[in-house]
């Protein structure tokens, strides 16, 4: 694989190119980006904390990829471990500490989105590098992620404290993601059960994915880590993301 040749830059740094990152594509399935949590705080990064959301230009200017990431307070009064709802939780605090003021002292990573035709070109690699070094030249010693393994919505059935250790030969993860935190010397420090919850109604879960949900029953969705869970008598189902 030969890695393509970017220049990174943050938001705080070129502003002006604010509305090319908003716009570039991405891969997401449509039922993720309407999580309440996110819908409400992913947008407000690159305008908030611009110099945590980072984008990447090819030789032509075209932007690629772009990452995001959040400061926060996590060695205060009732944190100082890692939330059992992850990626929800971490954007509620920070944007919490951003509203008042609290000192932060960790930095999450939130998303590393590829461009469709830039995928499998060692992008997402360069992104999270970059991340990091740029939380550490803000002075931050910690760094985490809510990590979305990539290959999980292949097994959605398989319980995520099985996939999340499962390991290959090399002693790396099996997950290519993971193996990618792996490799920039991270590890698993918990499993996140609730880490992106998605309540909606039937009507919407039928348009986000083309399925009838028209039984009680847990729903293997297309993209969906794990099976989403279908009550037709309460006109609603909820999914739980792990991390």
């Amino acid at each position: 694989m030969t890695v393509m040749d970017v220049e990174v830059s943050s938001v705080a740094e070129r502003p002006d190119r604010l509305p090319a990152v908003f716009e570039m594509g991405d891969t997401w399935p449509e039922f993720v980006t309407n999580d309440p949590v996110g819908a409400a705080h992913y947008g407000r990064i690159p305008t908030e904390l611009p110099e945590h959301a980072l984008f990447a230009e090819d030789e032509h200017g075209e932007i690629v990829a772009h990452a995001f990431s959040v400061p926060f307070a996590l060695g205060v009064d009732g944190r100082r471990t890692l939330p059992a709802r992850g990626w929800d939780q971490i954007l509620l605090w920070a944007f919490a500490d951003l509203r008042r003021g609290t000192r932060p002292d960790t930095v999450s990573a939130i998303s590393v989105t590829i461009a469709p035709h830039a995928q499998g070109r060692g992008l997402s690699a360069v992104m999270l590098r970059a991340m990091r070094e740029a939380a550490r030249a803000r002075g931050f010693r910690e760094v985490v992620a809510p990590v979305r393994p990539s290959a999980k919505h292949r097994e959605p059935h398989t319980p995520i404290t099985e996939y999340a250790h499962r390991m290959r030969p090399d002693g790396l993860p099996e997950d290519p993601w993971l193996r990618v935190h792996a490799r920039a010397g991270a590890r698993i420090d918990s499993i996140a059960p609730a880490s992106m919850t998605v309540g909606a109604s039937l009507e919407e879960w039928r348009r986000w994915t083309g399925l009838p949900f028209d039984t009680a029953e847990d729903v293997a969705v297309p993209g969906a880590l794990v099976p989403v869970r279908c009550e037709p008598g309460l006109g609603e189902h909820r999914y739980s993301r792990w991390r």
